[in-house]
């Protein structure tokens, strides 16, 4: 069973936030996960135009999106909320997807970061 917490200090975002991309990247949730055995702390965002086909966002470009939310995003919100995660996971998504539920159709990436001295450090999934 996964133990999962909702934060309410940040909610759906009504603006895009900025990235490197330029893309719309919108933040979907935050939860904390301690099924692992271990905190993760869970960024998840929106971003409609990422995918595999010619004209959308691949992976390539995105991870420079997740690795500056994780830098920009998590690194304060960890701080403000003192805590001390073991992994932070940034998930970008075309579309709203339920957590733990499938979605073969929809494109999502992910990357994992440890924070050492307010620093994202790329973990890799």
């Amino acid at each position: 069973m996964i133990s999962i917490l909702s934060l309410p200090s940040i909610t759906i975002a009504e603006a895009s936030l900025p990235v490197p991309s330029g893309q719309p990247v919108h933040l979907s949730d935050v939860l904390l996960d301690n099924n692992p055995g271990e905190l993760w702390l869970r960024f998840r965002f929106i971003a409609p135009k990422i995918g595999a086909t010619v004209g959308r966002i691949g992976y390539d470009v995105a991870s420079n999106d997740m690795e500056h939310l994780c830098q920009t995003l998590a690194v304060a919100y960890v701080a403000q909320h003192d805590l001390d995660p073991a992994l932070v996971v940034i998930s970008l998504s075309d579309r709203p997807i339920q957590f733990g539920d499938a979605a073969p159709d929809a494109t999502q990436f992910f990357e994992a970061y440890r924070l050492e001295q307010s620093r994202c450090i790329w973990e890799g999934l």
